[in-house]
């Protein structure tokens, strides 16, 4: 195509696009005058830069495009994109020019645009893809989520495999530093490599590794819940365990005995620990990878789903100087989370902050923390017992695991520290029986405990394709058990490319506060049953794990389906 000609083209473009927004009053002549020099600096697009200067939303741009070059604005969170059209086009092209293609028809390929005038991306992809080009308009926002959504490494990867080495992969190729060119580029580390980025990309938090009779299962746990990957032949089983292991320094001949480890990996400016566990089955040894992201940031207490009167009950127990404070719930209840933001919004000026964890998943100034490793004797009791000679204000234990630790935490509460920590238990009154089943006396709970919070993780409801819709009869009824009202109406997510068709995006908590006031202490003292303590509780005002959920389908930030499928009903 003839430069000048395509310069000419852009250069209309541009004219175009900004007085259509200035005709339209999206922006003024200064603004306009001041964008264009900006744009003949930098030799950008005139879009970019209005929305970088927040004078323009990616919608008006979109929209003054569609009017501008009367073509059609697609919405890609409503739209799926089909595998015919995304294998034209190769990721790094539609990352380059900000396109994502949606579909064949005909002879012809559609193509979400950021900038449809962009003649020169038109070409580049019409001749890989030996298509006319159908341009549309779409948000630059919405395109970048598609491309991160869509394109899967599943193609590569499949490449990778099947230039696999035929016989057991040499310990050589899977023993090599991360920074080895040679070995990073083998057709079996570059396979662990997209698989580690696949996850990242689908927000997951681990990634599963299950032989089968005739295949390998790659599953990837994705907002609380496991979804299928992909499938791999069974003969890439060894080669990849192999490479995983020595990433995470175990050892690569023992295939019987579990074994655990963890590693670091980056890519792309994201970081990320990365904990394995082996485990022998009929099948063959499998392997599940704890995916630690980094690059997210560390949630406020505000953010992680109490309401206004259970954060304050909360934020009451966390003021306190002395005692214990433990959190409560299953594997992958976000008790690490709880505790993290907790800590985070303590004092760190004035008081001294120390923590035992296993592992440390995120880094503090101005906190001491150290890493549980009973190889070297560092245990959380041995830890905790050392951390008492420290002359620390506050204590964080990862978790109560054993009667000892348990012990040396109340003891800890008892002498002038504030120590928080975990358990696992059902809800909020389990906490004290579990404490009594530790071996501690319930006199001992009373005096060192300043309240408990039992939580569960849901599922928030896609926000891009949520609508109403009618509940089963048991969801119904359990809502209306809870709230003591039917609904105005219950949404769901019906399923969209940025949901992965789930209808779910992101997890949010809920929370059941329990601070142990006089009378919880009295009934417990007496040998009251957990019944009666919890009954005690609700009248003082507690609000249960499955009401909390019941008052977030209310809200429309979940569904009843969630909430049951993550609580239960005590009574």
């Amino acid at each position: 195509m003839d430069s000048g000609k395509e310069t000419r083209a852009n250069t209309s473009t541009r004219e175009r696009l900004g007085w259509m927004l200035l005709e339209t009053g999206r922006i003024t002549p200064e603004q306009l005058e001041k964008a264009l020099e900006l744009q003949q600096e930098r030799d950008g697009k005139l879009g970019d830069i209005l929305i970088e200067q927040g004078l323009a939303t990616p919608e008006d741009i979109a929209v003054a495009l569609s009017l501008q070059l009367n073509l059609p604005i697609i919405d890609l969170k409503r739209h799926t994109v089909q595998p015919d059209a995304l294998r034209l086009i190769p990721e790094r092209t539609a990352r380059k020019h900000t396109l994502v293609p949606l579909d064949v028809v005909d002879d012809s390929l559609v193509v979400v645009m950021a900038d449809p005038s962009d003649l020169r991306a038109i070409d580049d992809i019409s001749a890989q893809s030996k298509l006319r080009i159908q341009p549309a308009v779409g948000n630059p926002i919405d395109i970048r989520e598609a491309i991160d959504l869509n394109y899967k490494a599943s193609g590569e990867i499949e490449q990778q495999v099947s230039q696999f080495p035929s016989a057991p992969m040499p310990e050589t190729e899977a023993d090599s530093s991360a920074s080895d060119e040679r070995v990073a580029q083998t057709p079996v580390a570059r396979t662990v490599e997209l698989l580690i980025v696949q996850a990242l990309k689908a927000r997951a938090s681990d990634i599963h590794i299950e032989p089968q009779e005739n295949r390998v299962r790659m599953r990837y746990r994705v907002d609380g819940v496991l979804q299928d990957a992909m499938s791999l032949p069974l003969n890439t089983l060894e080669p990849l365990l192999s490479r995983l292991k020595i990433m995470a320094d175990m050892d690569i001949a023992e295939r019987r005995r579990a074994q655990d480890g963890q590693f670091s990996f980056e890519v792309a400016g994201r970081e990320a620990d990365i904990r394995a566990a082996t485990y022998d089955t009929v099948n063959g040894e499998t392997m599940v990878l704890r995916i630690l992201d980094k690059s997210l940031p560390l949630f406020a207490l505000s953010e992680l789903g109490f309401s206004e009167d259970t954060l304050k009950k909360y934020q009451d127990m966390l003021g306190s100087p002395y005692g214990m404070i433990l959190v409560a719930g299953p594997t992958g209840s976000g008790k690490t989370t709880t505790l993290y933001a907790s800590t985070n919004s303590l004092d760190r000026n004035e008081r001294s902050i120390v923590t035992i964890e296993d592992p440390i998943e995120y880094r503090f100034e101005d906190i001491k923390q150290t890493q549980v490793n009973p190889k070297a004797g560092t245990t959380f009791a041995a830890g905790l017992r050392a951390i008492m000679r420290l002359d620390p204000d506050i204590i964080l234990v990862g978790e109560i695991r054993d009667t000892e630790t348990a012990r040396i935490a109340v003891q800890a509460s008892l002498t002038g520290h504030l120590v928080l920590s975990s358990v696992h238990a059902n809800d909020a009154v389990g906490v004290l029986f579990r404490l009594v089943d530790l071996g501690i006396e319930p006199y001992l709970v009373c005096s060192a405990l300043v309240g408990v919070m039992a939580q569960r993780m849901v599922r928030r409801i896609c926000r891009h394709c949520q609508e109403p819709y009618e509940p089963s009869s048991d969801e119904r009824k359990a809502y209306v058990n809870e709230l003591g009202q039917e609904p105005a109406r219950f949404h769901h997510g019906i399923g969209c490319n940025l949901c992965g068709d789930t209808g779910y995006l992101g997890r949010t908590g809920i929370l059941e506060v329990l601070p142990l006031s006089e009378e919880i202490r009295r009934l417990l003292l007496k040998g009251a049953g957990a019944g009666e303590i919890r009954e005690e509780a609700l009248e003082q005002g507690m609000v249960s794990l499955r009401k909390a959920g019941m008052l977030k389908v209310r809200e429309g930030v979940t569904t009843p389906y969630e909430v049951l499928r993550n609580s239960f009903s005590i009574g």
